[in-house]
């Protein structure tokens, strides 16, 4: 059944146009017609500035479970950790659904229509595989459908605490053992029209360098995204010289991981010779500002990285917000910062990163444009908001990064139905509601 659908404003990649009408029929955008000025009839209305739908590049959705709590006293990435890892400690498959559902949904009013989960919490505490070995796994799947969401399962090997270190009594729920039993369980997982099945390599200290070239097989037999973090913290380059004599990039790139379906997150802390690896293979970044901050890991070099060839997403990644626009702002305010200088990336080029090069990280290509074949994933941001009112509508571009938030965010479509209508969620009633309970159940 074809469905049209009339934007007051769309971004068409490169420019805002007023008045387009779309087409949509089986979840995809059949026509794209522009100089529409008013609503053809029948038509679904979309007032405000409407982009393609956001991708969330990089999340761990039990992180959500930490907001606020870890904001008391000071600390490092590593303080961070071990607080992460008590709760962590408490997930079982049905808290983990349960927080992952109310996640995916507050993903869904921020205008995200697609999350890359970087999902390593695999088996029950102490390690004990589940009768059914992906148990956890499926619980994000399911959670990411009931939130009106497609999710990429970056099914995550973690094998090691450390270079040559068994793993922690907290680390043994992630572990398989070998990097070939992890490819046995992962095997195991199904793709559905929401969800599609990628890898990762969760660090080089976590998966032995021996076993590198497993994970990147499977992924590369499979065409499926590979994502890994990637210089993160200094500890972890100094800690892989010590035990290589090289970076952690140059250690990826000998054992096969780098390369065109390839991400690194984070890729903070890089040699001249890592950010010319990581481009020189078309290996893509995915920067998570607002938790690099949170977090005081530093800020990467994306400038350098893009310009070397390196194609730019953005990740929520610890949920201290949720908000791409928020992440698209940061990574250029940020290096504003550090240079002193304006102007590193335009508007365009900082949504492409939140939408089709997103999608692209996540093996969803065929998402994040709006044009002809496309997959019908929409978002629109109000352009008469307190933050959004008074530019221009055709500095729209600019408007939405630079100024709005996720709480602007006024309809999100997937596949051509509404998952958010007017602010409200479709699927899952009283969202805030939902994240309190989630997470009150692991703090009890």
């Amino acid at each position: 059944m074809t469905q049209t659908y009339w934007l007051e404003h769309a971004w068409l990649d490169t420019y805002v146009e007023p008045g387009v009408a779309l087409g949509i029929d089986g979840g995809r955008i059949t026509t794209v017609r522009t100089d529409v000025p008013s609503p053809p009839p029948g038509a679904e209305i979309l007032r405000g500035l409407t982009l393609p739908g956001l991708a969330n590049a990089h999340s761990h959705a039990f992180h959500r479970a930490l907001r606020g709590t870890v904001q008391v006293g000071s600390g490092t990435f590593w303080t961070w950790r071990e607080v992460m890892y008590s709760v962590a400690d408490r997930l079982t498959p049905e808290t983990y659904h349960a927080l992952a559902r109310a996640v995916y949904a507050e993903m869904a009013l921020a205008g995200i229509t697609a999350v890359g989960e970087f999902h390593y919490v695999h088996h029950a505490p102490g390690g004990t595989p589940y009768a059914e070995p992906n148990a956890m796994g499926e619980a994000l799947v399911a959670a990411a459908a009931e939130a009106g969401i497609r999710i990429t399962l970056l099914d995550t090997a973690y094998l090691s605490s450390g270079f040559g270190e068994a793993p922690n009594t907290h680390q043994l729920r992630f572990s398989d053992g070998h990097a070939e039993a992890w490819a046995e369980r992962c095997s195991l997982l199904k793709e559905r029209d929401h969800a599609r099945i990628g890898a990762a390599v969760h660090s080089v200290r976590a998966v032995p360098a021996g076993q590198l070239a497993t994970v990147a097989r499977w992924a590369e037999e499979r065409r499926a995204p590979l994502h890994v973090h990637l210089s993160e913290q200094t500890a972890e380059n100094d800690a892989c010289q010590a035990a290589h004599g090289c970076t952690p990039t140059r250690l990826l790139a000998d054992h096969g991981v780098l390369g065109p379906r390839t991400t690194g997150v984070h890729n903070t802390h890089l040699t001249d010779e890592d950010i010319a690896l990581i481009g020189g293979s078309g290996t893509g970044t995915c920067m998570c500002p607002t938790t690099e901050r949170d977090l005081a890991d530093g800020i990467g070099p994306a400038v350098a990285l893009q310009k070397h060839g390196s194609p730019l997403s953005l990740g929520s990644d610890s949920h201290a917000v949720v908000d791409l626009l928020e992440e698209a702002r940061a990574m250029e305010l940020n290096e504003r910062l550090r240079t002193r200088a304006r102007g590193h990336w335009t508007a365009a080029a900082l949504l492409r990163a939140a939408s089709a090069d997103g999608h692209a990280a996540l093996g969803w290509d065929e998402a994040g444009t709006i044009e002809e074949g496309a997959l019908a994933d929409l978002t629109t941001i109000a352009l008469d908001s307190v933050r959004t009112a008074g530019p221009l509508p055709r500095l729209g571009a600019e408007t939405a990064v630079f100024a709005a938030t996720a709480a602007d965010v006024r309809h999100t479509i997937v596949g051509g139905r509404h998952v958010v209508r007017d602010g409200a969620h479709t699927l899952v009633p009283d969202v805030p509601h939902a994240l309190a309970r989630a997470v009150e159940a692991l703090r009890a």
